[in-house]
């Protein structure tokens, strides 16, 4: 074994490919043959711009409601590594994770893997050993050459297309389609859990093969005083509680899930019960999660393009504050400060900028200087730290105010620590 604990593992990963991102199957399906690890006998993959941490999470709670044994992975994290490989509903420990990186270390010969590659490899190395019934598998970036793309999906889903890692992935909504659409297989079910029309991706399903199912077109929800209604291909789910995921868009999430979850069977079959305790059930931190702590409402969202800013607005003024909202803002450096920044502004008062703890963090004094542009009349300050712009945003809030922390994964994880919420 080269090392006896998780963090020395991690470290060495990080360290130890010249490239932060290097997308392609080569390398992991090289290793991935030479585990020889037993497929998972059922695979669904959810990829998607925004919403699909929402789609897997909802996904996993109503299989486990259903009494399957399940295997999420998921990236990136909050605050624990171990938050990106779930067996039965719950993180695997250190020691797991330690002997899954020492045989992918065996496996690999003198081939080099990126970091979200050893990710990958762990999460199907852990859900072999403890023999999972499905793996659910969230797509890192893009779709085509991302490490998950490595294991033929059964179902596979893009929840939404948006302008997002264009650098890697295209500079127009058609590439940035089409690369996502490169997880669906020739016949087998393909599920687009947005209403507008991607060509790109639709012309990459046809080339592909593939079924493809679209929100609107295929299935849908109905929307009631006191619920919603699933309509499906060939069923239709009635009087469904509300997700407790909240947020504009968690309807159309759920409805993607229940998609994919129908385009599975008979091979997998969820009853009603299990629906409704999955979407009672089902938890997702920092995507629109509001807590109460320090005698104040927190928001914490790690809404990181546009289109997620968007929503995030959207589901701020469906929930109207009294007071204010103050923002706790940080934001990475390859991504679009400007359009992130402006779709926020509307329902933002006092902005406390911070630079996350990240190497691709957007300075915080730049990015101050761009949301007083952008913002006129907003009060504008800076802050050392996430925790830091925690507690000046905390101390400038009266009774009746909120705060919203947003921009980052990097953001909202240091932001819960602070708060002290549980893991």
């Amino acid at each position: 074994m080269r090392f006896p604990t998780l963090p020395a593992w991690l470290a060495w990963q990080e360290a130890g490919y010249p490239l932060q991102m290097d997308l392609g199957l080569e390398r992991i399906a090289a290793v991935h043959r030479r585990l020889g690890l037993a497929r998972p006998p059922v695979v669904l993959t959810i990829g998607g711009t925004n919403g699909k941490g929402s789609v897997v999470a909802t996904i996993e709670a109503m299989l486990l409601a259903g009494g399957y044994e399940t295997g999420l992975f998921t990236s990136p994290h909050l605050r624990r590594y171990n938050e990106r490989i779930r067996v039965r509903g719950r993180a695997v420990d250190d020691l797991l994770l330690v002997e899954a990186f020492a045989r992918i270390d065996a496996a690999r010969g003198d081939l080099a893997l990126t970091f979200f590659e050893w990710n990958t490899l762990a999460a199907l190395v852990c859900f072999a050993w403890e023999r999972v019934e499905v793996a659910v598998l969230e797509v890192g970036l893009g779709g085509r050459l991302d490490a998950v793309n490595v294991l033929d999906a059964d179902v596979a889903a893009v929840v939404s297309v948006g302008l997002d890692h264009q650098e890697w992935l295209g500079h127009s909504l058609d590439e940035i389609g089409a690369e996502k659409a490169g997880i669906f297989r020739r016949d087998r079910p393909a599920i687009f859990g947005a209403r507008s029309l991607s060509p790109g991706l639709v012309r990459a399903a046809d080339a592909r093969g593939a079924r493809l199912r679209r929100l609107g077109v295929d299935f849908d929800f109905v929307e009631r005083p006191d619920g919603w209604d699933y309509v499906g291909l060939g069923s239709r789910r009635r009087e469904l509680p509300l997700p407790t995921l909240a947020g504009a868009h968690q309807l159309g999430n759920a409805a993607t899930a229940l998609a994919v979850l129908e385009a599975v069977e008979p091979t997998l079959l969820v009853p009603d019960a299990a629906v409704r305790a999955g979407l009672t059930g089902v938890r997702l931190a920092g995507r629109f999660q509001c807590l109460r702590a320090h005698d104040r409402d927190w928001i914490l969202d790690v809404a990181h393009n546009p289109d997620a800013a968007q929503a995030l607005t959207a589901s701020l003024a469906a929930r109207p504050v009294a007071g204010r909202t103050l923002a706790v803002c940080g934001i990475l450096a390859d991504k679009d400060m400007d359009g992130i920044v402006a779709a926020v502004a509307p329902q933002v008062q006092d902005w406390t900028v911070v630079t996350p703890d990240s190497p691709r963090a957007r300075a915080a004094p730049e990015l101050a200087a761009r949301v007083a542009a952008l913002c006129p009349g907003a009060a504008v300050g800076v802050a050392a730290s996430v925790s830091a712009g925690c507690m000046r945003a905390l101390s400038r809030t009266a009774g009746s105010d909120r705060i919203l922390v947003f921009g980052s994964f990097h953001t909202v994880g240091p932001a819960l620590d602070w708060l002290g919420c549980e893991p």
